[in-house]
């Protein structure tokens, strides 16, 4: 089957399942997650490609730039305490559970046991930003807490990987050293962006802009400096959703500076209008097509298992640390359930496992089975905590 014909089956099953969703009262991406599972694991109309991959990553990278865009950075730095606790707890829960149970239970040693509470330390807050666009609740107290908690969670599972990796004996000391450096040079890179460059970018865009009559100028140059960062981040042992994040951050930020007149709607909803209808579908899709369905029946008793313990490892730690902070009730169990899904970058850790010999490929078709799992059910739980929270509780940003 032609790669157009299988992007032609994507986009059209995908937006047959946002309005059916739509219409049942479903969060649209479990719907579109649905039928990914149909159209792929299922009918195999749909296969993996170095292409589909890519295009995934696309849509990962422009939807948490969107993210950091409509980001609010004062309530992100109001919130950066519990932020950073909630984080530790994400991973570090994880990582005793699992490693427990692979140990007790299932009898690994202890590097195997350890890479399977990496898979499930990692967070893909890319779902619960589907969500929380769909129900309107990215500037509320918890969304900040979760995006921040979400970014700080993927940098501690990067760096993880990078000692837990099947390689990682060639990680010196020093190239482990060099790497923090990186990091740290990356962000005083973003200080110094955020603070003199982009003005200056800008400002020489809009005199070529006007000589050219290049219009959409604004959205490419966008693009162009999420895309940079996206690299950079990724040139440095980082995720490269973590330099799309930030990307958005620094120009959301100075959006009423940066973009003419009301220009930053423009911005944002033509790089949204291109994700959701291209991009997106694609990511979505791509989350369920690793999965093999023949002989899973014979293990659907660890999947279970596997299934809560991915849920409680999240929900917990993060309902607690968001506690200790005196954030409501209410918030705090939206926060752990925002923190649930695994997703793309679950599912990238335990690929790296299956090629490394760390994961055999039963146990591989276990993960990601419970990785889509906890990818459905975690929109699902938002939901319902939105309905059944009072507003007040859910609308106090102070």
């Amino acid at each position: 089957m032609s790669l157009i014909l299988q992007i032609l089956i994507i986009l059209s099953a995908l937006f047959l399942a946002s309005l059916l969703a739509k219409r049942w009262g479903l969060p649209v991406v479990v719907g579109q997650l649905l039928m990914a599972l149909i159209i792929g694991p299922l009918l195999g109309l749909v296969e993996e490609s170095q292409t589909t991959d890519f295009l995934s990553e696309v849509g990962v990278i422009l939807l948490m730039f969107l993210a950091g865009f409509e980001a609010d950075l004062k309530l992100l730095k109001k919130y950066v305490k519990p932020s950073c606790l909630v984080a530790l707890f994400g991973v570090l829960f994880p990582l005793v559970i699992f490693y427990t149970y692979a140990r007790g239970i299932q009898g690994f040693d202890n590097q195997k046991a350890l890479f399977l509470g990496l898979v499930f330390a990692a967070t893909s807050v890319s779902i619960t930003i589907e969500v929380l666009q769909e129900y309107k609740k990215m500037h509320t107290r918890f969304a900040a807490v979760i995006l921040g908690a979400a970014v700080l969670d993927d940098i501690l599972a990067v760096f993880s990987l990078s000692l837990l990796s099947p390689d990682s004996h060639s990680n010196s000391p020093s190239k482990i050293g060099f790497q923090i450096l990186g990091q740290l040079l990356f962000i005083c890179f973003l200080f110094l962006l955020s603070k003199y460059l982009l003005d200056l970018i800008f400002k020489v865009s809009k005199k070529i802009s006007k000589k050219t009559n290049l219009f959409a100028s604004d959205t490419s140059l966008s693009l162009i400096i999420c895309f940079f960062l996206a690299i950079l981040a990724q040139s440095i042992g980082m995720s490269d959703v973590i330099g799309a994040f930030f990307a958005g951050l620094i120009l959301g930020q100075k959006k009423e500076s940066l973009y003419e007149g009301s220009h930053h709607h423009m911005v944002e909803n033509n790089i949204s209008t291109m994700a959701q209808s291209f991009f997106i579908p694609i990511f979505l899709t791509s989350i369920t097509l690793p999965l093999e369905l023949s002989g899973l029946d014979q293990n659907i008793l660890p999947i279970i298992v596997l299934t809560i313990l991915a849920l409680l490892s999240k929900i917990i730690p993060a309902y607690l640390a968001a506690r200790i902070f005196k954030i409501t009730r209410p918030e705090s169990l939206i926060i752990g359930t925002g923190m649930v899904s695994r997703g793309e970058m679950a599912l990238i850790i335990a690929r790296v496992g299956l090629t490394g010999g760390m994961l055999s490929t039963d146990l591989y078709s276990q993960l990601v089975l419970v990785i889509i799992a906890t990818t459905i059910l975690a929109p699902l739980m938002l939901k319902f905590l939105f309905k059944f929270s009072k507003t007040s509780d859910l609308e106090n940003l102070a």
